[in-house]
């Protein structure tokens, strides 16, 4: 190797490996009047409270989306996820928030099912280009409702972004719960706040 063109392979080295430590792109911010989908389960349709007091409609409200209501009661993550690519064809939306598997936990489904469920919605979503956040559900455990360790590990190995929306917390907190395991119109209130949080740490939501 000549030494004078030694300079310049280092620079080159140099960007390249600069170029690949540059991790996942900038996300955007999507301004008011976006499209966003929040698929899920009960916690989503709003079960314990009204379509109007729902998470989505407070998210919406919080953000000045226009946030699609995608909950049907009772789904587990494989039938939430099926429902998905019809959603994306007609709501075109630029975001796809998935808050399923509280119930596959309730009927004690092996973890496996849940994250093959979960992965249909990532390759829906990836096949239309359009980003997708999980929002983690909670487990019952001896220290009471906290964040499933499943979906840290999945959305790691999937290469997905993951939300905490505190669920846990607000289900130990009487004055939320309509029930056991749904929140009432305050509730949604704030876990709509949470999950406004989590999407402006992750850069979705202008600060």
């Amino acid at each position: 190797m000549n030494l004078p063109t030694l300079p310049c392979l280092c620079v080159a080295i140099a960007m390249a490996l600069l170029v690949a430590g540059c991790g996942k792109p900038k996300v955007e911010a999507l301004p008011p009047g976006t499209t966003v989908l929040a698929l899920g389960d009960s916690l989503t349709y709003g079960t314990g409270a009204t379509p109007e007091t729902s998470y989505p409609s407070h998210l919406a409200s919080a953000t000045r989306w226009t946030v699609v209501n995608g909950g049907i009661p009772g789904d587990t993550a494989q039938q939430g996820c099926d429902r998905l690519p019809s959603l994306l064809d007609e709501y075109r939306p630029a975001l796809v928030l998935v808050f399923l598997g509280g119930n596959d936990f309730l009927r004690m489904r092996p973890p496996a099912a849940l994250k093959d469920g979960l992965q249909r919605c990532i390759a829906a979503a990836r096949a239309a280009a359009i980003p997708l956040v999980l929002l983690a559900v909670p487990t019952l455990g001896l220290s009471g409702f906290s964040d499933a360790s499943l979906y840290a590990e999945f959305a790691k190995a999937a290469n997905v972004p993951i939300a905490s929306p505190g669920l846990g917390a607000l289900l130990r907190n009487d004055a939320l719960r309509a029930d056991a395991i749904h929140l009432n119109g305050d509730g949604y209130r704030a876990l709509a706040t949470n999950v406004a949080g989590e999407l402006r740490r992750l850069g979705y939501l202008s600060p």
